[in-house]
């Protein structure tokens, strides 16, 4: 079920309801969440079960449950199937038809547009597929008001456009894995420098977009001055990586841009909450 993304899942869901303006009480917003949690849970399943070709060519996958014969693949497909079912169902039923509907909207995004159609197909893959990633906040703002305003999407903007700096990040340095499983990554069909800047791009497209809930008035002077000083750090280390051409210290800088873009998205999360609070 892939417990590491279902928490981070968990994180920005409960972002986006703890810093909506209505008060939810406390068990109908952590059973919620759980919905949401299993929902994720379900995406990653039927991710794992379409991909186990791909999985077991891969190091950085080829440990995971089907690859090593510890899951059936035919197991994994019900179980992801019966996943999405529970999960859509239960968060309809705990919270309301909008939610549900953008939960559906996730696993169906995630599975049929992302795994199956896009990333065989086309090193945009992570572009377009970032949009499942990033619904979850919005998904936990529809939970508290059953509506859908200008501020959740603020959320969706920050996650879709971090998303391509942060995989292709991963990217540069497990490009063999890739190759080997002929999975048309932007390093793969580009090359190396073509991806350090895209990289780098994508990296200042986060300057406005962090501006953008300060600029509607959703968050304050603290999450602003902390976010932009986040972000310019981030714009210093993707070109740091963008300037060195074919060196021998490449590969750790792609790790650092990649490790630190988890620290990043984090805290800027982390910001909205402490925001909110003050």
């Amino acid at each position: 079920m892939k417990p590491r993304v279902m928490s981070l899942v968990i994180f920005t869901c409960a972002v986006g309801l703890l810093t909506s303006p209505d008060t939810v009480p406390l068990l109908k917003a952590m059973t919620s969440i759980f919905f949401v949690a299993i929902g994720a849970g379900a995406a990653g399943t039927l991710n794992m079960w379409y991909e186990a070709d791909l999985d077991k060519l891969m190091t950085r996958t080829c440990l995971r449950p089907i690859p090593t014969g510890k899951i059936n693949r035919k197991d994994a497909l019900w179980f992801g199937i019966i996943l999405s079912i529970v999960s859509i169902c239960g968060l309809y039923y705990f919270s309301n038809f909008l939610s549900a509907s953008l939960l559906f909207f996730t696993i169906a995004f995630y599975v049929f547009v992302y795994t199956i159609w896009l990333k065989r197909k086309t090193p945009q893959n992570i572009v377009i597929g970032g949009a499942s990633g990033a619904l979850p906040p919005v998904i936990g703002w529809t939970i508290a008001t059953n509506s859908l305003t200008f501020e959740p999407l603020t959320f969706f903007l920050i996650i879709f456009y971090w998303t391509p700096s942060h995989f292709w990040a991963l990217s540069l340095y497990k490009a063999k894995d890739y190759e080997k499983a002929k999975i048309p990554m932007l390093p793969i069909t580009n090359g190396i420098e073509a991806t350090k800047k895209k990289i780098f791009v994508y990296s200042l497209f986060m300057l406005p977009i962090v501006i953008l809930p300060y600029y509607i008035g959703f968050s304050g002077n603290l999450y602003l001055v902390i976010s932009l000083f986040l972000t310019l750090y981030y714009n210093f280390i993707c070109y740091d990586l963008f300037r060195f051409k074919k060196n021998r210290f490449e590969l750790k800088k792609a790790k650092k841009v990649f490790s630190y873009s988890i620290f990043y998205l984090f805290l800027i999360f982390v910001l909205f909450l402490v925001d909110k609070l003050i």
